[in-house]
């Protein structure tokens, strides 16, 4: 076998890993070609335990590797593999392979960056129309109108999101090259080293850090669409290491944290949506309160902690509780702002009484219900340590 067809299907292949959400870089597809000197390249299983070595660094991404490599070395149809991926089916009552759509999205595009490379080859005669971005569409839709390709899309740009929290200033000091504290010793030590002469000032500066946030949400039936999509947006997170805890609750209270640490996001929702009792059954927010306020809010409200509540507040059991409970959490958390995505309807009025009783005890009410809502909600918290007020209608 030529080695220099393989050496490019080798480096494909990398790409293909990193297009799926591997830590991927050209430095392992080095790796990975100097190895596969030594190893005889007609043995399939040699092949893939040396690339597995070299290419797989958690547990977690060897179900991706190994469904990658048999598409990628073992049918030049792919593309046909891909379909099967996407629809499974159960052959001879044998239950279907573990679908990955993180893999399926990469060979989705290298395909379309193919088809794109080969049109490109083609003289083909220019023509100008009035286009709209699908995406730009997309991120004005209300998230319980989509179909299951539009919200398939919204997913991606979902994952692409990045929400820029704030950071703010803490008692504690680092060396810094200005700051607002002179450092009289490590200036001095400096001089010292200089033979006496005293040119330099060294400073030392606040160390800054995101504060903690904390996230309820409600998925009860009415906010099944809307919980998803936030859900998305916790998981990017939860993957930049930023401090945030999940708590679900519908008529019970759920701490979905340590779930949504899985690098899939599509494996993450969708277990969360198989172990939780009560997702898209009844709500019950005071009796869910009580419980966070019981069991979890001294540990994690603590640092100035914000804490974000995604519900429509319909609620018509137990008011009293609720209001008592409200109160509570309010005197917890340093911040408390909530996303109703009833704020969708223009004519929207507090008239139930669950929105009523959670109201007063809230800094700012937000909209939660499509794309642009979520990316307004991202810009207010990126101004929380500026000590702003936060946007959004007020009701007296």
């Amino acid at each position: 076998m030529t080695m220099e067809p393989f050496a490019r299907n080798v480096v494909h292949f990398v790409r293909l890993l990193r297009g799926a959400g591997l830590g991927m870089s050209p430095a392992h597809a080095v790796d990975a070609l100097d190895a596969l000197r030594f190893v005889d390249l007609h043995r399939r299983d040699d092949v893939r335990a040396t690339l597995a070595c070299l290419l797989v660094h958690a547990s977690d991404e060897r179900d991706i590797f190994d469904a990658a490599f048999d598409l990628f070395w073992r049918d030049p149809d792919w593309e046909g593999k891909l379909r099967a991926l996407l629809l499974p089916k159960v052959k001879n009552g044998m239950p279907p392979p573990k679908r990955s759509n993180r893999l399926a999205d990469a060979l989705a595009t290298r395909a379309a960056a193919s088809k794109a490379q080969a049109s490109e080859s083609k003289p083909e005669a220019a023509h100008a129309r009035i286009t709209f971005s699908s995406q730009e569409r997309l991120s004005h839709r209300d998230f319980d109108t989509l179909s299951a390709d539009e919200w398939r899309t919204l997913r991606h740009q979902i994952r692409a999101h990045r929400m820029p929290l704030a950071t703010e200033p803490t008692r504690r000091l680092k060396a810094a090259s200005r700051g607002t504290h002179a450092d009289l010793k490590a200036s001095a030590r400096h001089a010292v080293r200089s033979g006496g002469d005293w040119t330099v000032w060294k400073y030392r500066a606040a160390v800054e850090r995101r504060p903690p946030l904390v996230l309820l949400l409600d998925i009860s039936g009415s906010m099944s669409a809307y919980s998803r999509a936030v859900l998305y947006f916790c998981h990017a997170l939860l993957q930049s290491r930023e401090r945030l805890q999940v708590f679900l609750f519908g008529t019970r209270l759920t701490n979905a944290t340590r779930a949504l640490r899985e690098r899939d996001p599509d494996v993450a929702i969708a277990t969360l949506g198989q172990n939780v009792a009560d997702w898209s059954g009844g709500t019950r927010i005071g009796a869910a309160l009580a419980e966070f306020n019981r069991r979890w809010a001294r540990r994690v409200l603590s640092g100035r902690a914000t804490v974000l509540l995604v519900t429509d507040g319909l609620d018509h059991e137990a008011i009293d509780v609720l209001d008592a409970e409200m109160q509570r959490l309010r005197r917890f958390a340093h911040r408390l702002v909530w996303l109703n995505p009833l704020l969708r309807f223009a004519d929207f009025t507090p008239r139930a009484r669950g929105v009523r009783a959670i109201l007063p005890h809230v800094d700012a009410m937000l909209a939660a219900h499509n794309l642009d809502s979520l990316g307004a909600v991202g810009r207010e918290l990126a101004v929380l340590s500026q000590h702003k007020p936060l946007g959004g209608p007020r009701w007296n």
